[in-house]
Formats: C-alpha cells, structure tokens, sequence
C-alpha cells in the first residue's frame, strides 16, 4: 500500500477544506440550524453552494453527477467535509445518504437507480433507512427484526415500529428493512422502497438526541398497512441483511472520515486557545498538563488516519472488509471522542459553552461511539471471529 497522495487529490483536497472554511463555516449561526439539524432550506442552500463548486456527491459515480472518488479519495475528502458539521450535509456525503447512495449503486436495478439513486445523488431529495426497532425489536441484532412485509398478490403490505431513523421526517423515500412473508412462510429480512410521504408511513414524533447534525432528526415512525408492489424490494427477497452488510462497511469507515474532521477541528480550537490563554506566567501549551493532551490528540489523529486509510485501501482492493471496518470503528470512535474530550478540558470553563464549536463537536463524537454499531458489538463480533478462526485449527 502507498500512502502517498498524488497531486490532484491533495488539490481537491485543498478545496474542500478552503471551501468548507469560507463558504459553509459562516452558516454555522444560521438559525436553520435547529437541535434537530439543519432544516432542509438550509441544506437545499448548502448543496447549491457545493454544486456551484463541483463538489456535490464527491462518492456517487459520474454517471449519476458525481465525482466517482474510490474509497481512499473519500477518505481525504470527507475528512477535510467534516471540518465542519455542515460540510458534509453541503457535499452531500453526510449519512444517512450516503450510504443509501452506496448500497444502490450495488444492489439496485436499473429502474431503481433511474427513479431513486439519480434524484438522490444530484440531492433533489434526501432519503432515510428504516431498520432500527423498540424493544423487542431489532436494535444492534438484527434477527430481531419484527416488522412484517406479507405479501398480498403481486403487493406487499407492511406493518412494524421503527426508531431512531434519521432524516425520515422530509425525506422523498424511505428504505425499509422488513421480515416478509407469503402466508406462512417466512422468505427472510428484505428491503424495500417506499416514496415519501405515503399512506401506511406516519412519524410519530420526532426524537431529542444528543447530537443536532443530521437533516430531519431521528424520528419515531410507524408503518400502518403499507402497500408496496413487489417491484419494490431492492435486490432479492431475503437478502436484506446481507445488503445490509454490504452498506454497512463502507458506512462505518465513511463516519470515521467525517468525524476525524470534527476532532481536528476541535484540536485546532483548543491548540490556538492553548498558545494564547495565560497561566501562571507562560502560555497554557507549555503547561505538560495541557501540552501533553494536546500532544496526545495529534498521537490519536495519526493512528486514526492511518487506520481509515488501510481500511480504504481493501475496500478498494474489492474486500469486504467486515472485521477491518468493525476494527476501524472501534478505534476511531473512542480515539476521536478522547480528543473531543481533551479539548473541552483544555479550553476549560468556555469548553462548556457555544462559544467555540467544540461543545458541539464532543456531543457528536460521543453520539458517534453509538452509530453503526456501538464498540460493545463489534468487540463481539471480533471475539466471535477468533473464535472461529480457532475452530478451524487442527
């Protein structure tokens, strides 16, 4: 693996970040920017600024408007994308879009891509994943999954409870994660396509949380008698969790990217208060009590970096990538939140306040360590693969 970054990435790159810094920062006061995340004015305002650029869905392929960016591209850009919290909303490449966009370019057929992934990826419309349950629902297993799809001659109709979906309140489709059956007959987890709004689709409400990043919020939605045609399941009935994974990895390692720009930028904040803030005679920096925090964030960013990248690369080289990326998330997730943490601690007193965006950024780091899997599952899931690989031993 070469880690180097040849010119023209490192010059887009250089764009995003000068793009992100004096065009999307100054609308991080905007009042459209609302505890349930920006409204969508704001992001339809957003996109057309980075359209304007050439730098909307820098992920999509160029086929459907976008830059066609492999995997360790995306790395570097949504990185310099998340130096603020709007950058990716803006780039549209924030979750939960971007990988729905993923997974249809993978899995969707033609129709599929022509009525839901080119209106997404040219961002006319946003798009929300409905898997999560209430107890006893699916959470982090999901051969939980309690939502029915039954089928009904050549419809489905669906009925279940789902939390926690992001962006489902003004999005123009939902993806629906649900158990079907014919009759008796259980034919396994399928995902399926609905427009939004719909009759059988209501948003009971929509959910307080720690983090305020994501357009529309984490809404409480039930599905009353939805009736889909059956063109409507995405991909082959029964293989819903399997697409599910195929969404997933590269999921997992694009939220690394984006929020290893928060914490940089959050580590900026902190170092330039640090260099300037007096104490007892000398700069807070030259202090090893904060010195050293600030010496262990950029110890954090390095092995972070590093780890995004190689996961990168195998995506790149066609693996999947599954136990990589459950490592990589784990990793990333608790060192970044650690930086966030160290940098609220060094600004002190006004670390508390919104007088700097680093309040903001340690509330959505620590809402990070839950998204995708919180550390708990994937420490499981990595033990139960050593476990297997030890059953496989003479």
């Amino acid at each position: 693996m070469d880690f180097a970054i040849d010119a023209a990435d490192a010059e887009l790159r250089d764009r995003v970040r000068a793009f992100v810094i004096e065009k999307i920062i100054p609308y991080e006061s905007d009042p459209r920017l609302t505890e349930h995340g920006p409204t969508d004015a704001l992001r339809v305002e957003l996109n057309g600024l980075a359209r304007a650029a050439g730098l909307l869905a820098p992920h999509v392929a160029r086929h459907y408007g976008g830059l066609g960016l492999s995997h360790r591209q995306r790395a570097i850009v949504f990185e310099a994308a998340g130096y603020s919290a709007l950058g990716p909303i803006a780039l549209h490449c924030a979750a939960p879009d971007e990988g729905n966009m993923h997974m249809l370019e993978v899995v969707a057929n033609e129709e599929q891509k022509e009525r839901y992934l080119r209106p997404l990826a040219t961002a006319q419309v946003r798009s929300c994943f409905a898997m999560t349950e209430p107890h006893p629902g699916a959470g982090s297993d999901p051969g939980q999954l309690a939502t029915r799809a039954d089928r009904d001659g050549d419809h489905f109709v669906i009925n279940g409870e789902k939390w926690l979906i992001t962006g489902a309140d003004g999005a123009g489709f939902m993806i629906i994660m649900a158990r079907a059956f014919d009759g008796e007959q259980d034919l396994g987890a399928t995902m399926f396509f609905s427009p939004l709004p719909a009759a059988g689709i209501r948003i009971k409400r929509t959910m307080h949380s720690l983090d305020s990043s994501f357009t529309g919020g984490h809404a409480h939605v039930m599905l009353e008698n939805l009736r889909v045609p059956a063109d409507a399941v995405l991909g082959e009935i029964g293989q819903g969790l399997r697409y599910a994974q195929l969404r997933l990895a590269p999921a997992r390692l694009t939220h690394c990217m984006r929020w290893l720009g928060a914490a940089n930028r959050a580590h900026d904040i902190a170092t330039a208060h640090a260099c300037k803030r007096m104490a007892f005679g000398k700069p807070l920096i030259e202090h090893e009590g904060v010195g050293f925090q600030l010496a262990d964030n950029e110890l954090d960013m390095y092995v972070s970096r590093l780890t995004i990248q190689e996961v990168a690369w195998r995506l790149d080289q066609g693996q999947h990538a599954r136990h990589e990326s459950s490592m990589a998330k784990v990793i990333v997730s608790e060192a970044l939140y650690r930086i966030g943490d160290r940098c609220v601690q060094v600004l002190g007193g006004i670390g508390l306040t919104d007088e700097t965006q680093v309040e903001r950024i340690f509330r959505e780091l620590r809402a990070f360590r839950i998204y995708d899997g919180p550390s708990e599952v994937h420490r499981w899931a990595i033990a139960n693969r050593l476990a297997r690989q030890q059953g496989r031993k003479p």
